[in-house]
């Protein structure tokens, strides 16, 4: 059976998958893949070229670091053991032609690739617990926003998800008694959003007109008039969690001012279950 030991400087998986990849041309070949990950040091890569030394293992490697890379080939050469390279010529060629030298940065495709990969998890979720929906999985989210039709809710949590936040939004609709689960919730993940009458009235107007005046009492001032005041009662009655005025403010506004609160209270992040 023929050993291979793989060396990367972040999670190996760039090595493995080109590895894998090249192994399946040959067919019927056995070979046993020894993966060491997060190599740093001079020290460990001389331990790695001795142990391949004794047991005649071919080393491929993907160090991102100059250093790290001359050493492993300096040893390597000293101990006759043999070595890929696949990411210095790489970096190198790249180099020339950008006319820039690489980052060196460890596992830094690893961290970009998490960061996307939790942002997508983060607008998977919002768009699953859009106006109320899932409200039975409220405690998972990082932020919860409340308002009455039309201060932004939806625009809002996709905004955050964008930033990486699990972020779930409710409506609050007059007269109809809100889930008893935000009660529930950590107090700091909950962000009520209120605006003003005439504002709200002229948002909810062109809504209206969209749908051909079929939306009953949902832009008359009157109407709007009530149903703020029936979501700030409500609010009133959980005086810990945050209101925050949307009127004549961008969605990024609003965001900013939420996100400086709520990364604020990280350290209560708890809930009641």
């Amino acid at each position: 059976m023929y050993k291979v030991i793989v060396v990367s400087d972040g999670t190996g998986r760039t090595a493995r998958q080109a590895l894998n990849a090249a192994l399946t041309q040959f067919p019927g070949t056995e070979v046993e893949i020894i993966v060491h990950s997060q190599i740093r040091t001079p020290s460990q890569i001389r331990k790695i070229v001795a142990s391949a030394s004794k047991t005649g293992s071919l080393v491929v490697h993907t160090l991102v670091t100059d250093s790290l890379r001359e050493l492993i080939l300096r040893a390597s050469h000293q101990s006759n053991v043999q070595t890929i390279d696949l990411m210095g010529p790489l970096l190198d060629r790249l180099s020339n032609e950008f006319i820039f030298k690489p980052s060196q940065q460890p596992g830094l495709f690893h961290r970009l690739n998490k960061e996307y990969f939790e942002r997508i998890d983060a607008i998977q979720f919002t768009f699953n617990h859009d106006d109320g929906q899932r409200v039975e999985e409220l405690a998972d989210a990082e932020i919860v926003l409340l308002g009455v039709s039309r201060t932004f809710k939806t625009p809002l949590s996709i905004y955050l998800a964008y930033k990486g936040w699990f972020a779930a939004n409710v409506p609050v609709i007059l007269n109809i008694e809100p889930p008893e689960i935000l009660r529930r919730i950590n107090p700091s993940k909950i962000f009520c959003l209120t605006t003003n009458v005439s504002r709200l009235t002229e948002l909810r107007r062109t809504r209206h007109q969209r749908l051909g005046g079929a939306s009953g009492n949902y832009a008359n001032p009157d109407f709007v008039f009530h149903e703020i005041q029936y979501a700030l009662k409500y609010y009133h009655q959980n005086p810990a969690w945050h209101i925050i005025n949307v009127a004549s403010k961008s969605i990024e506004e609003i965001a900013t001012e939420i996100l400086a609160i709520r990364s604020g209270g990280d350290n209560e992040d708890t809930d009641e279950y």
